[in-house]
């Protein structure tokens, strides 16, 4: 779907992407985490050519859209964007801001084929037994706009907002800006959608109203959102990359990361307090998990540890091993 090389951005003197390395394969949910900071806004702005990257190349559907020769309105109409601040416009109904692009286009293409008709028409008087097809025409501009119109209500029903179609955007609420946002992305039919820290202001119960959201999107198109609330990567996402100083310092599904940082720890609970203590100070790896329990992060070590325990003949009442917490492995991996 999408392929990332070396791609780089800066901003005169800042380097803020410094060479990224990515593919984002078609109906994943990729997550960009990353501190504040880090480049995760300047990353998604560069997927789209919002912001000009400085090098690299952005290889969509098989079309380099880096590249300065190539239309990238014609790429765009495949990719959406949804902004950290909605960006809807408050001049407009909730029904006209979803409608907006795609009528605009499709009217567009409506009147490109016309012209196009009537410079064959032309050029067919005069060219023989040569004449060329005209384009189809199928729809006036009417039936166009009823056309989007019902898609636009049918997208406003599936949130559950068909009630605001003809209110403003300043009369809602965060949640439900966000929901508009998002159906008018998916107005345009894209083939992935990128999301600016999508969840950041909203409450508890317009994330999970999101989340939904975005895992019912990953049914028709691909999802890369960035974020800093990493409970939300943890419920939805394929993959997820780490974005540190600009770089992607690590990148697979939760279970890859995991694996790859050796982020799995043991909790033993010792049957005698005291066991626990002489455990402590003979194996420098063991951290102290409560009165009589030890916490081992490096878990690749337990074996050595139940050889110690076995010599000593401590009783163990119980032995556990836990994933780290997404968390953990976050500051781990920025250094923090």
């Amino acid at each position: 779907m999408i392929d990332v090389i070396n791609l780089r951005k800066s901003f005169g003197d800042m380097e803020v992407l410094k060479g990224i390395d990515i593919t984002i394969n078609k109906g994943d949910i990729v997550a960009v985490i990353g501190p504040s900071g880090s480049g995760k806004s300047t990353f998604l702005r560069c997927l789209n050519c919002m912001e000009d990257p400085s090098g690299g190349s952005i290889v969509f559907k098989g079309v380099d859209i880096a590249d300065m020769s190539v239309d990238i309105n014609v790429h765009r109409r495949h990719m959406g964007m949804v902004f950290q601040h909605f960006n809807l416009f408050n001049n407009k109904t909730v029904l006209q801001n979803i409608m907006m692009a795609p009528l605009y286009l499709r009217c567009q293409d409506l009147n490109r084929a016309k012209r196009q008709n009537r410079f064959t028409k032309f050029r067919n008087m005069f060219a023989g037994n040569r004449k060329r097809e005209l384009l189809p025409i199928t729809q006036t501009k009417d039936q166009i706009r009823n056309e989007v119109k019902e898609q636009a209500m049918s997208l406003l029903q599936r949130i559950g907002l068909e009630d605001k179609a003809d209110v403003y955007p300043s009369t809602l609420s965060g949640g439900q800006k966000q929901r508009i946002a998002i159906i008018r992305s998916l107005a345009m039919d894209p083939d992935v959608i990128l999301f600016d820290e999508p969840t950041s202001a909203l409450d508890p119960a317009g994330r999970k109203e999101l989340l939904d959201i975005l895992t019912a999107a990953k049914e028709e198109t691909t999802v890369l959102f960035s974020t800093h609330i990493l409970s939300d990567v943890e419920h939805i996402c394929d993959e997820m990359a780490f974005l540190h100083k600009g770089k992607i310092v690590l990148k697979g599904s939760l279970d890859e990361v995991r694996k790859i940082r050796k982020a799995s720890a043991v909790t033993i609970e010792m049957e005698r307090p005291e066991d626990a203590g002489i455990l402590r100070q003979t194996f420098p790896f063991l951290k102290n998990s409560g009165k009589n329990s030890l916490l081992l992060k490096e878990a690749e070590r337990l074996p050595e540890l139940l050889r110690l325990i076995a010599d000593r003949r401590c009783p163990i009442i119980r032995i556990e091993r836990q994933e780290e917490a997404l968390e953990d492995l976050f500051m781990e991996v920025v250094g923090r």
